[in-house]
This record gives structure tokens, sequence and C-alpha cells, in this order.
């Protein structure tokens, strides 16, 4: 089955800049240079921090989104019809989040977000964008060969299965319903939550299994 793309970038109402680097990139890497420079911090600590952020902190909010859409069928009704307003529920608000859509893996059907003119990313629900999300191979190739891609993130994607891959732009953020991991079922949404990664919210990776969290 081929791959299908959604491109849905208005190339006139979009105000990022669309190179590698952003306006504020290039601002606080400037910033983050000059801190480093007169020793007011330790570039290994800043690298540990930001990690933290992009990985365990920030994606915590999606991943109490997704835990609920798993267990509560009433909630994920009101995702499909109106994600922002759903997530809202939850507490997480705020700039990069104002349009949100969910869009859900199940067998067959397999979902990739990229934003291919610059990195617009659902920070109020992912937290910090990965470093490689930004970057100009990620934003291009995600688009021209995902399952390529996949192969790079160690991901598995049946032969037969369709990989649709969604272009975010500033009027409309994607957010990733991964498929929940059989014997799961009966957990609560605090378990469930522990299975949920941020790249399974971005689509390039999968929720964790049972045997890779702690019980």
């Amino acid at each position: 089955m081929s791959d299908s793309k959604k491109h849905t970038h208005h190339h006139d109402d979009h105000t990022h800049d669309h190179s590698h680097w952003s306006d504020m990139d290039l601002k606080v890497k400037t910033l983050e240079s000059l801190l480093v420079e007169k020793g007011y911090v330790d570039p290994t600590a800043l690298d540990v921090i930001v990690e933290t952020y992009e990985t365990k902190v920030g994606p915590r909010n999606g991943a109490a989104v997704v835990a609920k859409a798993w267990s509560d069928e009433s909630y994920l009704e009101r995702l499909r019809e109106n994600a922002t307003d759903a997530i809202a529920e939850l507490g997480f608000t705020g700039r990069q989040g104002e349009h949100m859509q969910v869009v859900e893996n199940r067998p067959g059907v397999h979902n990739m977000v990229v934003c291919t003119l610059c990195s617009c990313y659902p920070w109020s629900v992912l937290g910090l964008p990965p470093v490689w999300y930004k970057s100009a191979p990620y934003r291009s190739r995600a688009v021209i060969e995902p399952r390529a891609v996949f192969s790079e993130f160690n991901v598995e994607i049946p032969s037969d299965t369709k990989n649709t891959v969604w272009d975010s732009t500033a009027e409309m953020r994607y957010l990733v319903i991964p498929e929940r991991p059989a014997g799961a079922e009966n957990w609560d949404e605090g378990k469930l939550a522990s299975l949920v990664t941020r790249d399974s919210m971005i689509g390039t990776g999968l929720a964790l299994l049972l045997s890779e969290v702690s019980s």
C-alpha cells in the first residue's frame, strides 16, 4: 500500500523563518554561548537539563492525554471533535497548543508528524521540540521516505501498513495517539501514561511494551 502525505502549509500566512535555524534558535544559541563563555553555565549540565525537558518532563502532558484517550471513549470522542478544547480540559493550554488535531494509529494505519517548512510543534503538550525534529534532513525525508526514517528510529512498520505524514503548520498542530499495547486493557491512566513516549506521539516511535516498564 502506498504511503500518503498531508500538506496543508499556507505559505502566505506562515511567519516562521524557514531556514534550518529560526530567529529564536539563533538568539537562544547566542545567549547560551555567552553564558558558557563567561562561566555562568556548565554546558554539560545544560545538555542534561534540555534532554530532560525534551524527553521526560515536557511529554508528560501528552502522555496524560493519550492515557485518558485510551481509557475513556467519551474523552477520545471529544479529542476527535475538538482536540484543543479536550486537551485544555486537562489543563494543558498555551502558546503553540492552540490549534490541535489528533490522528490515531491503528492496525494497518501509522501516522507521523513533521513540519516541512520550519518546526511547528505543540509545546504545551509535548514540551521542547527535539533537535532532530527541526533538522532539514528530517523535515524533507519524513515526507519523501518515511519508512527509511522509521528504520533509523528502530521502528518496524508492517509492509502492508499505510503511512500518513501530517505537515504541521502555525494553523494546525498534530498529536499522534499511538496504539495501546496488548495487555494494558485494565491499567489505570497513571500506568498507561508510562507506556507513552514523546516519539510515539510524533509517530517516529511506538508505545512501550508492558515488559519495558516497571509494573
